[in-house]
C-alpha cells in the first residue's frame, strides 16, 4: 500500500492517477490549481485556497458540479487515507487541479461523458523545501529576466493557472546566472515590480513594509498573511508601485510562498539590500507566523534539508530550473 489520489470522486493509488492527453489542461493549459500546507499536520488557510480556486473556476466557466465545502471534504478525505504514509514530523502538501476536462470533439472516446476532471494529491511538504533551508541565513539574490511578466490585460494572473510557460522562461534564463541562490523576479510591461515566478515580493522602507499593487499579480494567500501579521507586530503593510530602483535602496526585502512561508532576499542582481543580511522586520514577522501556528518554522524547513539532501539531484524545482 502507498498513497493514494483523489480523482474525480475516487481515491486511486497515487502511480495510477492518470489525465487523459485529450484534457484541456494539456491542449491549452486550461486548468486551476492550488498547492496548501500544513503545520504540525493541520492545514493552513485551506478554506481560503479553496475561496480562490472557485473563483477562477468561476471566472474560466469551468462547469464543476461539486461544492466548495464537497471540496473542502474531498481535501480532508485525502488527507485521512495518506496519513498512515507519512513520518511523525512530516507536513501535508495538498496540489488541488480542476481542469473543463477532455474536450468535446473527443466525446466518443469518453461515451460521450464530458465532465471536469478534479484532481487531489497529497505528499510531504518537505519535496517543496528541499535546499531552502540555507537561504534564511543567506538570502536570495533575486535576478530581473528579460522574461516579463504578463499582465492582467493579457492574461489575468489572478486566476492561479497552469499557462506558466512564462514562469518557466523566467527560471531558465536566471539559471544561467552566476553565483548561487539565484531566483527570478519579474517586472510587469511597465517596468514596475511585479512577483516572482511562484512567489510574492515585498520592500521595507522606514519600517513601512510594501508590496506591489494587486493587478498583475497572483494576490497569494501568504502575500495576504503578511498583511495579518504585520499589524501584530505593530507595523505598517502597503501595496504601492516600486520598480528596480526602489528594490535596491530598500531596507529590506522579502519573498512570501505557502511552502516556505517568508524568506529574506539580500540582493537585487548581485547589489546588496541593506546591509545583506537578514533584517529585523523580516525576522519578526518569521517569529509572529512561527508563534501564530505552533512551531519554529525556519527551524522545520532546515531539518527537512537533512531528510531530503538528495532528492532533487539537480532536476527542476517550482522555483528555479537546473
Amino acid at each position: 500500500m502507498s498513497r493514494v489520489v483523489y480523482q474525480n470522486g475516487e481515491l486511486i493509488p497515487e502511480k495510477e492517477a492518470k489525465i487523459s492527453i485529450y484534457d484541456s489542461a494539456l491542449m491549452f493549459g486550461d486548468m486551476v490549481f492550488e498547492m496548501t500546507r500544513s503545520f504540525n499536520k493541520k492545514q493552513f488557510k485551506l478554506r481560503e485556497h479553496l475561496v480562490r480556486l472557485f473563483k477562477g473556476i468561476k471566472i474560466l466557466r469551468i462547469p464543476l458540479q461539486i461544492t466548495i465545502e464537497e471540496m473542502e471534504q474531498a481535501c480532508f478525505k485525502t488527507i485521512e487515507a495518506n496519513e498512515p504514509f507519512f513520518g511523525k514530523h512530516d507536513e501535508h502538501r495538498l496540489m488541488i487541479n480542476v481542469s473543463r476536462g477532455p474536450l468535446a470533439i473527443y466525446a466518443p472516446i469518453f461515451e460521450n461523458k464530458i465532465e471536469p476532471t478534479v484532481v487531489i494529491a497529497d505528499f510531504p511538504l518537505k519535496w517543496t523545501v528541499s535546499g531552502m533551508g540555507q537561504l534564511f541565513d543567506t538570502g536570495i539574490n533575486a535576478v530581473i529576466p528579460a522574461q516579463r511578466a504578463i499582465p492582467a490585460s493579457l492574461l489575468d494572473p489572478k486566476i492561479k493557472n497552469r499557462s506558466r510557460l512564462h514562469y518557466q522562461m523566467a527560471n531558465i534564463e536566471v539559471s544561467g546566472y552566476e553565483g548561487e541562490n539565484n531566483w527570478a523576479l519579474l517586472v510587469d510591461p511597465t517596468g514596475f515590480i511585479a512577483e516572482g515566478t511562484g512567489d510574492n515580493f515585498f520592500i521595507v522602507e522606514n519600517n513601512v513594509i510594501i508590496t506591489p499593487e494587486g493587478r498583475n499579480v497572483l494576490r497569494g494567500i501568504s502575500r495576504d498573511y503578511i498583511f495579518e501579521i504585520s499589524q501584530q507586530v505593530g507595523l505598517k503593510c502597503i501595496e504601492k508601485n516600486i520598480d528596480p530602483y526602489d528594490v535596491y535602496n530598500a531596507d529590506e526585502a522579502f519573498m512570501t510562498g505557502t511552502p516556505f512561508c517568508i524568506l529574506p532576499v539580500t540582493s537585487l542582481n548581485d547589489v546588496r539590500i541593506g546591509d545583506g543580511k537578514i533584517g529585523v522586520v523580516v525576522k519578526s514577522l518569521l517569529d509572529q507566523w512561527s508563534k501564530n501556528v505552533g512551531l519554529d518554522i525556519v527551524q522545520q524547513i532546515k531539518s527537512f534539508n537533512c531528510e531530503t539532501a538528495n532528492l532533487q539531484s539537480g532536476s527542476p524545482t517550482p522555483y528555479q530550473f537546473k
